[in-house]
């Protein structure tokens, strides 16, 4: 592939966050240049997960780059051009409303601003519990909106949590070479226990 410039940007859904480092692993081998990010929240929360500081050290080590994890430091993406595509993995219920409703008041949604600014790529891979509840109506308003791809998804847990979407995060190099030409990956819907 030619050289591309990956944004990796992660938000608070730090149950996946194994399948997210595996994913940024991923798309570190295949495309070589990829600056993490980070929400504010996923920057200073320690969970049962892990500490935030472990997860952000092994981030660092990966891209062999430093975290972009405030606004200030999200902010010159825009206009200075640094990225070709952004990835946001995993991508929540709160960060998808955000998104959809036009608000960048996160390092992860500034990222994302610049990057419509610029007419690139912005790939979601999403991780809520509401997709199919509260989340449902930003998924759509995001899928109706210009230069949005998702990761193919799906229920995680159909039985206990019925309203819970995940996407495949194994997909998320194809669904990046797919956005890159300005298509949505296929089939955006995966069976259940995906």
């Amino acid at each position: 592939m030619e050289h591309l410039r990956v944004g990796f940007a992660f938000c608070g859904s730090f149950c996946t966050y194994d399948k997210a480092m595996a994913a940024l692993e991923q798309v570190r081998a295949r495309y070589g240049d990829v600056t993490p990010i980070v929400s504010e929240r996923s920057a200073d929360t320690d969970t049962r997960f892990g500490e935030a500081h472990e997860f952000m050290r092994e981030m660092e080590r990966i891209c062999d780059k430093r975290v972009i994890d405030s606004i200030p430091k999200a902010e010159p993406i825009g206009p200075q051009k640094l990225l070709d595509v952004l990835v946001i993995a995993p991508c929540t219920g709160s960060t998808l409303a955000r998104l959809a409703n036009g608000f960048s008041d996160t390092a992860v949604t500034m990222a994302a601003k610049a990057m419509w600014r610029n007419g690139r790529p912005v790939v979601l891979a999403v991780s809520t519990n509401d997709g199919l509840g509260a989340s449902a109506k930003n998924i759509g308003a995001l899928l109706e909106k210009k230069y949005v791809y998702f990761v193919p998804y799906g229920q995680d847990d159909p039985e206990k949590k019925p309203t819970s979407l995940v996407a495949d995060f194994t997909r998320i190099p194809d669904t990046i070479d797919a956005a890159l030409e300005g298509r949505q990956l296929q089939p955006l819907l995966l069976a259940a226990g995906c």
